[in-house]
C-alpha cells in the first residue's frame, strides 16, 4: 500500500513528506525530482515568491546510493524565505505575533472557513497550510511515483488547453509526446503557439486590472496496463480516485475524463469506443472517448483527464470582506501572489495522477522489491496477451 503525509507551512522552515510503500531497488536521485520542481515554478503569470525559492529536494531517509530501501522515504524542501519569517513563524512559546497578522479573509480562499473551524483569530494559521506552496512537496512525492511508473513504460504528461477563455487548438493526429514537447517550450505550457500568445496577452490584461485568471489543463498517462482499479467497490474505482486526486489540488473546481461533459450531449453511438482484436496486440479500440477508463478500470488506452482551475483568490484589486475581529466591512487581505498558475498546476496534476497510478500498480502487482514487482507485471502482461 502506497501512502504519504505532508507537513510544513508556506513560510515555515521547510516542507516535508513521508512516503511509505515504495519497493526496494527503485533507482532514484534528487535530480529525478528537482526537474519537476523547477517546472512547477515556471510559467507566465507567476509572482515574486518564485524568484525567492529555488526548490530542491533532500532525501532524509529511505534512499541509499541511488536506490530505494523499501523503508519510508522522507523528503524535505527548504523554504529560503524562512529567514524573513523565522520570528513571526517561530514554534517556541512567546508573545503573540504583531506582524503579518491577518484578520480580513479573502473570498474564495480557505481563510474564513478555516478560521472558524479551527478557532484561529489570526488567519495566517490557516493560509500557511492551505497555501498552494504545499504543492511543491506533492510534486516531489509525484516525482518518485513517476520514476516507478517509468520502470513499466508509463509516462505522465500535461499541457494547458485553456486560460481565461482562450482555448488551444490541438490537432487530432499529433502525439501526446509531441504536444508535451511543444508545451514545454511555451511560457504558458500550451502546445498551440498562437493560443499561447493570446493567453499571455490575457494574463497581462488581468495583471493590469489587479485581477487573476484560471483555466484548464490536461493530464495524459501513456501505456497503462489493462486492469488497474476495480468496479467491485465504489472506493476502488480508479476513475474516482484520479478525480479526487486532481480535485485535492488547491483551486481546482472540476474534472473531466476522456470526452467528459461532451459525452452527455451526444448519442451513445458517438461516444462509446469500438472494440477490435488483433493477434499481435490483443484487444484494441478504434478511439479513446472513454479516456482509458471503463467501469473504474483501465482498458489499456491512454488515460486522459482535464481539470478546471478557478482564478487565484488573492486579488491586487481586492474584493469586499469583513474583519473577523471588528466585523467592520473591509477589503480582503493582499498576500504576495500570482496572476495565473495554470501552467504550474499542470505539473502538480502530473504528480497527483502519477501517485494514484503508482498506488494502483502496487495494489495490482504488489512486490516488496522491484524484481518481484517486475515478475508479477510480466506474468500478468502475458496473461492479457493470451486472453
Amino acid at each position: 500500500m502506497l501512502r504519504y503525509l505532508t507537513g510544513g507551512e508556506s513560510h515555515g522552515k521547510s516542507l516535508m513528506a513521508i512516503l511509505e510503500g515504495v519497493p526496494s531497488g527503485l533507482p532514484l536521485t534528487a535530480a529525478d525530482i528537482d526537474h519537476d520542481l523547477a517546472r512547477r515554478q515556471k510559467g507566465y503569470g507567476r509572482g515574486g515568491r518564485m524568484r525567492i525559492e529555488q526548490d530542491r529536494v533532500e532525501f532524509l531517509s529511505g534512499v541509499r546510493k541511488g536506490l530505494t530501501l523499501g523503508n519510508p522515504i522522507t523528503l524535505k524542501i527548504a523554504n529560503k524565505d524562512w529567514e524573513n519569517w523565522k520570528e513571526i513563524m517561530a514554534a517556541e512559546p512567546g508573545p503573540p505575533a504583531t506582524e503579518k497578522v491577518v484578520t480580513c479573509p479573502r473570498p474564495g480562499h480557505a481563510d474564513l472557513v478555516g478560521a472558524i473551524k479551527y478557532d484561529h483569530r489570526d488567519i495566517r494559521n490557516v493560509l500557511e497550510k492551505a497555501s498552494a506552496r504545499e504543492t511543491a512537496i506533492r510534486v516531489a512525492v509525484g516525482g518518485i511515483a513517476k520514476r516507478l511508473l517509468a520502470e513499466f513504460g508509463m509516462h505522465v504528461y500535461s499541457y494547458t488547453v485553456e486560460i481565461g477563455g482562450v482555448k488551444a487548438s490541438i490537432g487530432e493526429k499529433v502525439t501526446v509526446e509531441e504536444l508535451f514537447l511543444k508545451a514545454e517550450a511555451s511560457d504558458v505550457r500550451c502546445p498551440d503557439e498562437t493560443s499561447s500568445t493570446h493567453m499571455v496577452e490575457r494574463i497581462r490584461e488581468a495583471k493590469h486590472k489587479g485581477d487573476t485568471l484560471g483555466g484548464i489543463f490536461e493530464v495524459v498517462v501513456t501505456s497503462p496496463p489493462f486492469g488497474l482499479g476495480s468496479y467491485a467497490q465504489w472506493d476502488r474505482r480508479l476513475t474516482g480516485r484520479l478525480a479526487m486526486a486532481l480535485m485535492s489540488i488547491q483551486a481546482m473546481k472540476g474534472v473531466e475524463v476522456g470526452m467528459g461533459f461532451e459525452a452527455a450531449r451526444r448519442f451513445g453511438s458517438e461516444v462509446h469506443d469500438d472494440i477490435f482484436y488483433e493477434p499481435a496486440k490483443g484487444f484494441i479500440r478504434g478511439s479513446n472517448n472513454a479516456g482509458g477508463l471503463e467501469g473504474g478500470i483501465t482498458n489499456g488506452q491512454p488515460i486522459v483527464l482535464r481539470t478546471a482551475m478557478k482564478p487565484i483568490s488573492t486579488l491586487y484589486n481586492p474584493k469586499k470582506s469583513v474583519d473577523i475581529e471588528t466585523k467592520a466591512p473591509v477589503e480582503a487581505t493582499i498576500e504576495r501572489s500570482d496572476i495565473c498558475t495554470v501552467p504550474a498546476a499542470g505539473v502538480v496534476g502530473e504528480a497527483v495522477v502519477a501517485y494514484e497510478m503508482a498506488a494502483a500498480m502496487l495494489e495490482k502487482f504488489g512486490g516488496d522489491n522491484m524484481k518481484e514487482m517486475r515478475r508479477n507485471y510480466d506474468s500478468y502482461q502475458e496473461y492479457v496477451r493470451q486472453f
